[in-house]
């Protein structure tokens, strides 16, 4: 039987609107009509995911993977949800993609260093909020409950540092996740904090362009000079 696209629609929309359980049943009945539909089996298993049924989504995860040996969407996620246990899944509020939104010398987006343990790195996912936290001499970066995934590079935590001092607040959601490679967070200012002589939060990086000759040209330069030094001479 073919799938109802409508509801598959429906499925979609209420995912993206964060109601899992609602998500849930509407995958579950496009699956009663075609139990072989690996793209509802993907949001189903997502949906538990998130609802902190990770058993859940380990095993619909596998039926994807028993249908579509090389799904990458089904690969990833039961490498990540093998190191976490049921209820370890943060619930997050729905991150819109306007929350990305690029405001100069307002938002930055940064690549952590020193990453946490893979079992912290396994619970976030792309949109989801994170926090900073500030050190003595570095600053980093928490789920909300405080489960430690990694630290801002040195130069800009010296400068959040001093601007988080002054008041200033930063709302933080992960950019991008791979608990093998990277992670890239979106951090953006959203009180400014009593001190504006400090500047924007994020500085427009400056360009400084050198000139350059190329030898040919540095040649070619030499020899006119010689020629018409050897023409002043035979003029005087």
């Amino acid at each position: 039987m073919k799938m109802d696209v409508t509801l598959a629609q429906k499925a979609i929309s209420l995912a993206l609107n964060g109601k899992w359980e609602e998500a849930v049943k509407a995958n579950l009945k496009i699956l009663s009509l075609t139990p072989t539909d690996v793209d509802s089996l993907n949001r189903l298993a997502r949906c538990y995911s998130e609802l902190g049924q990770i058993g859940k989504a380990r095993k619909t995860t596998q039926k994807v993977l028993d249908l579509d040996p090389l799904n990458s969407i089904a690969q990833k996620c039961l490498e990540k949800w093998l190191v976490i246990k049921n209820g370890n899944r943060q619930k997050i509020a729905v991150t819109s993609p306007e929350s990305f939104l690029e405001e100069p010398g307002k938002t930055k987006i940064a690549s952590l260093t020193d990453l946490g343990d893979s079992c912290a790195l396994a619970s976030v996912d792309s949109g989801d909020e994170a926090r900073l936290l500030p050190h003595a001499h570095r600053v980093s970066v928490t789920t909300p409950d405080g489960r430690y995934l990694g630290r801002l590079h040195d130069d800009l935590a010296a400068r959040l540092r001093k601007l988080l001092k002054t008041g200033r607040k930063y709302q933080v959601l992960i950019k991008s996740i791979d608990p093998k490679k990277e992670v890239g967070v979106f951090i953006r200012e959203v009180e400014p904090g009593s001190k504006q002589d400090l500047g924007p939060s994020f500085p427009t990086e400056k360009i400084e362009y050198i000139a350059f000759t190329s030898p040919e040209l540095v040649h070619k330069d030499k020899k006119l000079m010689e020629f018409q030094e050897e023409a002043t001479e035979d003029e005087a």
